[in-house]
């Protein structure tokens, strides 16, 4: 424990914490993680901009939104790749590494160099709604929160059916929780609106519990108890 706390330590000493913008001046690579809002990723990815070198490279570690999209706001838009880290991230070897249309091969090969360097493999996809990953994940968790609402089964039954019979080590709406209902709810909304097809719709449950303050694991509350 005692060498755990050391490497902490270390770790911690070369974080620095800032609100301001200023220190991203001397950045080389820059990984984004506001939340899942076009307007505040817009708006980030244009200060940042603004302020970091011509040579930095933005990834944007988002479950929907469009990478094209986010360089499209920048005057860098081949140096604007996605970054997509799976929950929980310390447990998950492997990243989604999102292309936009615009993205460079040299920038696809910073990213993989970096993703190297913190012991993570990837996989390059193309720039779509929802990518691979979450066009598949939201789907479930949605049909999920509808078998709760039609109350086919409670959510700890449907979370031990996905681990039991499919080895999956944590359940869709166990999952829900922790990356945060809300940010599910603007996942499959970014599906629905970029797709104009009902199977993204999102299920009534899952957006009356987002107006309710439960966002899982975050707040404490969602489909389990949090303490």
């Amino acid at each position: 424990k005692a060498r755990d706390q050391e490497s902490v330590d270390v770790i911690m000493e070369r974080i620095r914490f800032t609100s301001e913008y200023a220190p991203f001046a001397d950045a080389d690579f820059v990984i984004e993680n506001v939340t899942e809002k076009w307007d505040i990723k817009k708006k980030v990815h244009e200060q940042l901009d603004t302020v970091c070198p011509e040579h930095c490279v933005f990834a944007a570690n988002t479950s929907a939104l469009s990478i094209t999209r986010i360089g499209s706001v920048t005057k860098r838009p081949g140096k604007v790749i996605g970054m997509h880290f799976m929950n929980p991230v310390p447990m998950k070897p492997m990243v989604e590494v999102i292309r936009g249309y615009h993205t460079s091969e040299e920038t696809i090969a910073t990213a993989k160099e970096l993703l190297a360097k913190m012991g993570k493999e990837c996989v390059v996809v193309k720039d779509m709604p929802g990518f691979v990953s979450n066009r598949v994940l939201m789907l479930t968790v949605n049909e999920a929160v509808f078998l709760v609402q039609d109350q086919v089964a409670a959510a700890e039954e449907i979370d031990t059916i996905f681990k039991s019979c499919f080895g999956h080590k944590m359940g869709p709406l166990e999952t829900a929780d922790l990356i945060g209902l809300d940010t599910i709810l603007y996942s499959i909304e970014v599906l629905y609106e970029s797709f104009s097809d009902s199977k993204y719709r999102p299920c009534p449950l899952l957006r009356k519990m987002v107006d309710a303050g439960l966002y899982g694991r975050k707040s404490g509350q969602g489909f389990y108890t949090y303490t």
